[in-house]
């Protein structure tokens, strides 16, 4: 008997069920949309929300990196905020600090997973215990070192230029970045060895470390490379905004979570696709976009956007790794 799944054609079952959800529900939204208002199918808009999408995916970039090992980052908050703080302090420290700033915020994000790697990869502390707690100890961090503000609050010309410039008329800077960055993690994931260690550590850590992938390693690689895109995103959140605050990181946590389990990745690991986060991305961004155009009281948005999440999980978010 034909399953039918193999009645499908055969560009579908290249696809994730998951992914192609994902996309419906973006044409739904788009469509939804429209008939509140028409602008919501003009290029400017839709190239405004791609712009908005690319801080979110840069953040859900290394958080998907993270969740396909099995684990969870909540360091991204003040892992955006450090590195978006930090590269602006470091600006006021003359023409080498204006040129090294965003290295050194990235540098920051990248050793606060460090930290979250070895808490997890060494001392085997549950990721969700050790990156709240690596969060609440970047915060204090913080707090102390700049007592509320940094040294230079305002993000240099750099920073600005990545966020906001365009080098080609009409696509944001940032667009690019983000497209840089995700082929760089389908390039990673799907034609490296480092790649394929990710997912086997996702499906069973202990086969993984049998067959000899050295699992600390790639677990602390994982959890670096989440802490220096989260931090990198801080940095161009604060070219956008051309200034770093301390709850900037705050509104992407659930949000980077979301995006990931939304577009397809198991959230107990070892299952997913990077398109699959881009479509989640996108899906997450239209969906507080027209939910904030509708001027929908604060608390009806909450609603909504769990219950959407919710169900979308619901779905296809805990379906059992077929790998």
């Amino acid at each position: 008997m034909t399953r039918a799944t193999d009645r499908k054609p055969g560009f579908l079952r290249r696809f994730d069920p998951a992914v192609l959800t994902a996309f419906g529900c973006i044409i739904l939204l788009l469509v939804l949309g429209s008939f509140y208002s028409r602008a919501f199918l003009s290029p400017d808009y839709l190239l405004q929300q791609l712009k908005v999408a690319s801080f979110l995916g840069v953040i859900a970039t290394g958080m998907m990196l993270v969740i396909l090992l099995g684990q969870i980052d909540l360091s991204v908050p003040w892992t955006v905020a450090t590195g978006a703080m930090m590269a602006c302090a470091a600006a006021a420290y003359g023409p080498v600090g204006v040129a090294l700033a965003i290295p050194f915020g990235i540098l920051c994000g990248v050793a606060i997973g460090l930290v979250n790697g070895l808490g997890v990869a060494y001392l085997r502390i549950p990721s969700m215990i050790v990156t709240l707690a690596t969060n609440a100890v970047a915060q204090g961090v913080m707090v102390v070192y700049t007592g509320g503000f940094s040294p230079q609050d305002s993000a240099t010309a750099a920073m600005r230029y990545l966020a906001t410039g365009a080098l080609i008329p009409g696509i944001p800077n940032v667009v690019f970045i983000w497209a840089i960055i995700g082929a760089a993690m389908v390039f990673v994931l799907g034609r490296t060895g480092f790649g394929r260690a990710v997912y086997g550590i996702g499906n069973r850590e202990r086969a993984a470390y049998l067959s000899g992938i050295n699992t600390r390693r790639i677990v602390m690689i994982a959890f670096a490379v989440s802490g220096g895109l989260s931090a990198f995103g801080g940095a161009l959140l604060a070219g956008y905004a051309s200034k770093a605050a301390q709850s900037m990181g705050d509104a992407y946590l659930l949000p980077a979570i979301a995006a990931v389990v939304l577009g397809g990745t198991s959230i107990l690991g070892g299952r997913g696709s990077y398109l699959g986060t881009v479509a989640g991305v996108i899906l997450i961004t239209l969906l507080q976009s027209i939910l904030s155009v509708m001027q929908m009281p604060e608390a009806g948005r909450q609603i909504i956007y769990g219950l959407v999440i919710v169900l979308m999980l619901l779905l296809y978010g805990r379906a059992p790794a077929s790998r």
